[in-house]
């Protein structure tokens, strides 16, 4: 039976593990590598690490760190930063990554997943989508961003990422860029209406700050990924950094209450 995943989303700036605030003021909080070693031991049921430097800097994915990663790595890897081309994720692939992420290099050519999708197959091909609400007193709706929120596109996220999953994408994140960092819930209504929209696995990301957030968005949203940040790094109203992840009873439980939920409405 499908089931919701719940899933810690490392951030890589220059080759520490960091954390941002609406994708600002990276904060370090320790070695990625050793973090995996955590979440090994805590079962988790995915891995996401993003290198938030090397589309903003045009570089090459860091294949060394990748291949650390990977050699680590005892759940499905998830691997974004970097990528341009076709040949670039068959090499991370090849690594033992299970997923490859793009943002900007799709948004500026969204046939890039369609090549991805032949080269490593659909289900390895992740669009990862950065929207904020837009801002202005008569604005209304979403906006969608790349380059670590610097540049925005005029481009409606829903029929984006509808575009993406034509393409070839095998799965959509949506990372939201105003409650990044927040850990004061997700943007639920938003997600709805991308689950609504999408036939292809949906992962959402920004603003978990409690377990109860992952089950109302689980709650309203079904079997979708639960990604989170800040709630897995750190702990405590002053966030002290400590790698965390539930129980496999914890999230066993939560999933089970977060369905019963989502199917009585």
């Amino acid at each position: 039976m499908l089931r919701p995943r719940i899933i810690p989303c490392l951030l890589v700036h220059k080759g520490g593990l960091v954390k941002t605030q609406q994708f600002k003021a990276p904060k370090y909080v320790g070695d990625p590598i050793n973090a995996v070693k955590i979440f090994n031991e805590k079962e988790s049921d995915e891995l996401m690490v993003i290198d938030i430097d090397a589309a903003v800097n045009k570089v090459e994915p860091n294949y060394a760190l990748i291949a650390k990663l990977a050699a680590e790595c005892r759940m499905p890897l998830c691997y974004g930063g970097g990528v341009t081309t076709a040949e670039q994720a068959a090499r991370i692939i090849d690594l033992g990554v299970e997923k490859v992420s793009v943002s900007s290099a799709a948004i500026a050519d969204p046939s890039l997943l369609g090549r991805m999708a032949e080269a490593i197959g659909r289900q390895s091909v992740v669009a990862v989508l950065d929207v904020r609400k837009k801002s202005g007193l008569f604005s209304r709706g979403y906006e969608l961003c790349s380059h670590n929120a610097k540049t925005t596109h005029k481009l409606d996220p829903v029929a984006f990422a509808r575009q993406m999953q034509d393409a070839g994408a095998g799965e959509i994140v949506i990372n939201s860029v105003d409650r990044d960092g927040e850990m004061k819930g997700y943007d639920v209504e938003f997600a709805r209406q991308m689950r609504a929209a999408l036939k292809v696995p949906l992962t959402v990301l920004g603003g978990a700050g409690s377990l109860d957030d992952v089950s109302e968005l689980l709650g309203a949203c079904g079997v979708i990924g639960a990604a989170a940040g800040s709630l897995f790094v750190f702990k405590g109203q002053y966030r002290a950094v400590l790698i965390n992840y539930p129980t496999p009873q914890q999230k066993d439980d939560l999933c089970r209450a977060a369905l019963r939920s989502h199917s009585k409405l």
